[in-house]
């Protein structure tokens, strides 16, 4: 199996986490191969790893970035990009990816966190993906705000073929995104619990804009961990810690996090 170095200093959204070697996958008679407990990371959007793990890691190859108009389907290759998938929607009419322009990642990590924009989310027009064991229909997905109980990995995904695409949709999205950061960050910190957002509760004790080295989070939007320029993984782990423990001992609520640590 072919292995490749990644910096995800360089490679990741946050800029965390060293180089590491990670597994290529070519097809998916591949994953019974790999090292157990083998993490995917996929666009590395909402991955936030130890320059010291040594859990090993993979990823798929370009042979599953790929969109094919098969009606009444539209076939998408987990490892394609989440910007290419709202261009070529676009391009053809196609509806139910307009808040895909600035959803970071891979099509497989989208789905694996059930990833959206209030009302709209990813599994709305899913009918099926395929992994490893073969296809699943969503039916068969217990699934819910940014969750999802899917077990392996995400080759392939079938939607629903829906003509006529909704450009209104695109600037309402632009307008609910504009208090994102542009610094280097991983979105979302924490999923919002049913109380508040999770934006308004770390505002509320005093962590919008609160800084441990080189890491903080945002004063243009409290949910987002950013790096400021160099910042440590220890740092931000010091910081998710520190929400939550704030959070939980002033309102009682347990945080749970959107992204994914790797120790």
């Amino acid at each position: 199996m072919q292995i490749r170095k990644v910096n995800f200093s360089k490679f990741s959204s946050i800029r965390i986490g060293g180089e590491k070697e990670v597994y290529i996958i070519n097809s998916p008679d591949e994953v019974d191969r790999l090292p157990p407990d083998t993490k995917i990371v996929g666009g590395a959007n909402n991955l936030l790893i130890s320059p010291s793990s040594k859990i090993p890691l993979g990823q798929l190859s370009k042979n599953f970035d790929y969109i094919k108009i098969s009606p009444p389907y539209l076939h998408i290759g987990g490892a394609t990009p989440n910007g290419k998938i709202f261009n070529f929607t676009k391009y053809h009419n196609i509806a139910g990816f307009e808040f895909f322009q600035h959803l970071p990642s891979t099509l497989g990590g989208a789905i694996k966190m059930n990833a959206g924009l209030k009302e709209y989310e990813i599994f709305n027009n899913l009918v099926a993906i395929r992994t490893e064991r073969g296809w699943i229909d969503k039916e068969n997905i217990e699934y819910s705000y940014r969750s999802t109980n899917i077990e392996g990995v995400i080759f392939e995904a079938k939607f629903k073929l829906i003509q006529g695409f909704q450009s209104h949709l695109v600037s309402i999205f632009q307008t609910m995104r504009s208090n994102q950061p542009k610094e280097p960050s991983l979105g979302s910190t924490f999923k919002n619990p049913k109380e508040a957002p999770a934006g308004k509760l770390l505002e509320q004790v005093k962590l919008k804009g609160f800084r441990v080295g080189n890491m903080a989070f945002s004063l243009k939007h409290a949910n987002f961990l950013i790096n400021l320029g160099g910042g440590k993984f220890s740092e931000a782990v010091e910081l998710i810690e520190i929400a939550e423990k704030r959070v939980l001992e002033e309102f009682g609520i347990e945080l749970e996090r959107e992204i994914e640590i790797i120790y």
